[in-house]
């Protein structure tokens, strides 16, 4: 675990260091994950069924086995606990309700010149969802990244889990199932997002992908990106988590364990003002650790990633969690507000001591979808928009032809675009 603090000469060379980090990189898969999406491109469901058995340790007999059927979902729905139902209910009912607030409107502009122009939003037709399905099952994955989907009006949505041995998770089916969604592939890896985006015998391509996932996965977006749409390529999970002396540091500690478990190349970094937090934390992580499920991944991701930074006052902390543009932002002190009014660059913000970063991933409405690898400095997390798009138009008097038109003209003749200029002069009457 680094530890920095602003008083040091040396630290911005350290913090320039902590910065530049390779916590994962995918040069290592390009070639394999370009060999997958080309077996799957000539051979369709031929290669899915053996690149299945091959990942994923087993394969049905004919592709009709890669389709999780109606009573299938029925099951698993059912085999799930009430009280389990409920909560995916109730998080599913927010999310919706917090994704519906954002459908923008249509434009329409009367011009006093003569022209009407406005801009027209349509859903996707048909999106494809990965859902992760390695470390561990993420039936919140599913209602983050189908219910935007739908309230957007998506018409079709076609969902990609893998099945490691066979075996499909019970409350991602109840998941999918409670997010509409009815098209379910037991299809993992790169090979999900090669039939996705290229299309099989049996599964029918979609225009745009969404859904994080490993490095192979992340390697196929790329490379399928242009022939599909794609929402992000998504890296490891991290955290900053700023906290003052009036924080409890086993509460500071948890919360940045719980990015730290998502797997060893997670980062999770507290800012602190106080000397005597730092300490406080680190120690709390430690005897924490010896409490998780995942300690081995989340002590990894500590040993490896992990940082505590003690700077003088807020002003430096607010500058480095922008130079950070972390995917989560935790702010933990007294008054989160302004010290947030003075961040730009963060997937999501979780404002005060009762809000935990954990309480976004589940239940409290916003995507939890987010940007990482510092790319919060120029993107946001997955929404409606994702799945909409935006089309302009244009409709003309002949007043309007005749008020701007020349001007047209006159610009094209400029870039030597002669066709362009007549097609406008010739409905002025010059040409």
């Amino acid at each position: 675990m680094i530890r920095l603090s602003t008083a040091h000469a040396g630290f911005e060379a350290e913090f320039r260091t902590l910065l530049d980090q390779a916590r994962e990189t995918t040069a290592k898969v390009d070639a394999a994950v370009a060999g997958i999406i080309a077996e799957v491109r000539a051979e369709g469901d031929a290669a899915l069924l053996r690149l299945t058995g091959r990942f994923d340790r087993w394969a049905p007999a004919s592709a009709d086995g890669l389709r999780v059927t109606p009573a299938e979902i029925e099951a698993a729905r059912a085999a799930c606990a009430p009280a389990l139902l409920d909560a995916l209910d109730l998080a599913a009912t927010r999310i919706e309700r917090f994704h519906a607030a954002q459908l923008p409107r249509d434009v329409e502009l009367d011009d006093p010149l003569g022209l009407t122009l406005g801009m027209r939003w349509s859903a996707i037709e048909a999106v494809g969802i990965y859902v992760p399905g390695g470390k561990a099952a993420y039936p919140s994955s599913v209602l983050m990244n189908a219910i935007p989907a739908q309230v957007a009006g998506v018409r079709r949505i076609a969902m990609c889990v893998p099945t490691p041995d066979g075996a499909l998770n019970d409350l991602v089916l109840a998941a999918a199932h409670r997010a509409g969604v009815t098209e379910i592939w037991r299809v993992g890896g790169a090979q999900a997002i090669a039939a996705m985006a290229w299309g099989t015998a049996s599964i029918a391509p979609v225009d745009r992908v969404a859904g994080p996932g490993n490095a192979y996965v992340a390697e196929a977006k790329r490379q399928v990106f242009g022939r599909v749409g794609i929402d992000s390529i998504a890296g490891p999970s991290e955290v900053v988590v700023l906290a003052d002396a009036s924080q409890n540091p086993a509460q500071i500690a948890i919360d940045l364990l719980a990015q730290a478990e998502h797997d060893e190349s997670a980062q999770a970094i507290l800012i602190t003002t106080s000397a005597q937090m730092a300490h406080a934390v680190e120690h709390a992580v430690e005897e924490a650790l010896g409490t998780l499920a995942r300690a081995e991944i989340a002590a990894e991701s500590w040993r490896r990633h992990g940082a505590i930074i003690v700077v003088h006052d807020w002003e430096e902390g607010a500058a480095l969690v922008d130079r950070l543009a972390p995917e989560h932002l935790e702010i933990m002190v007294s008054q989160p507000g302004p010290l947030f009014d003075r961040i730009r660059h963060a997937g999501a913000a979780f404002l005060g001591a009762h809000c935990p970063e954990a309480l976004g991933d589940y239940v409290a409405g916003p995507n939890h979808v987010l940007p990482t690898g510092r790319t919060a400095r120029f993107a946001s997390g997955l929404s409606v928009f994702d799945f909409l798009k935006r089309t302009t138009w244009i409709a003309a008097e002949k007043r309007g032809l005749e008020a701007i038109g020349p001007a047209a003209v006159a610009l094209a003749e400029a870039e030597g675009l002669t066709a362009h200029a007549r097609s406008v002069a010739m409905r002025l009457g010059q040409g």
